[in-house]
């Protein structure tokens, strides 16, 4: 169920990029500062389980990071 709602940020992300990429950098911003919590609560449990469980948070805001920079990316090769 958390894969199809960071898909979902992913995507909406990719398309408010496209559309206004100057207005998509705070929500990127929002969405990552939302994961880093995530992040950090996780690391917190010792040892390899620390390393384990944080890992999905950091992929996830990784992803949200390069869908935004991917629609403003496309944004700036659009002809028009």
């Amino acid at each position: 169920m958390a894969v199809v709602g960071i898909v979902a940020v992913c995507v909406v992300l990719l398309v408010l990029a496209f559309l206004a990429p100057r207005s998509s950098r705070r929500p990127e911003r929002g969405t990552q500062r939302t994961l880093g919590v995530g992040t950090r609560a996780a690391g917190k449990a010792p040892g390899v389980l620390g390393r384990l469980f944080s890992k999905p948070f950091r992929s996830s805001q990784k992803a949200v990071g390069r869908s935004g920079s991917a629609g403003r990316r496309a944004r700036g090769r659009f002809p028009l």
